[in-house]
């Protein structure tokens, strides 16, 4: 961490077609080697998706798969007294979000639908309703965090 100076946050646009930056946020986690006009396909083409399987606005759908797989605490792992301990830490919006990001990224990537739209639309679509990797990656996570509750007083 610099001495110096704060650090000044870039600002994000909206996204061309829903006006939403978290939408945008996730286009540009998307992207891989600076080609954001192929995210954006890939994400909008999900969102198309997922407008024809549900008769819900898509962005709501989207909104909504984030916030079941954004998580509320995980586990730092600290060395105190020569053996390292996992503390469980609260997670804040910020960083949540973009664990939620990665996550379904990620095992959407690893599904075995024939493109990267159809991957991306299944993974949102079962986070949208609470089941699959994602989810279950959450709910790992909060149990690894609930396992070590004996050590948060090791949080300083």
């Amino acid at each position: 961490m610099s001495r110096r100076r704060k650090i000044v946050e870039r600002v994000i646009l909206p996204d061309p077609k829903y006006k939403s930056i978290i939408l945008s946020k996730f286009i540009n986690t998307v992207m891989q080697r600076g080609k954001k006009s192929l995210s954006e396909r890939i994400v909008y083409g999900a969102l198309d998706i997922i407008d024809g399987k549900t008769k819900e606005e898509p962005i709501d759908v989207f909104m909504q798969a984030i916030d079941n797989v954004r998580p509320l605490i995980k586990v730092v792992s600290r060395r105190v007294g020569g053996s390292n301990y996992q503390i469980p830490t609260e997670v804040n919006h910020k960083n949540a979000q973009a664990m939620a990001f990665r996550w379904i990224i990620g095992f959407a990537r690893k599904r075995s639908e024939k493109t990267m739209t159809e991957r991306l639309a299944g993974e949102l679509l079962s986070a949208f309703k609470k089941e699959g990797a994602s989810i279950k990656k959450r709910e790992d996570t909060h149990k690894m965090a609930e396992a070590n509750k004996a050590f948060a007083h090791f949080k300083f």
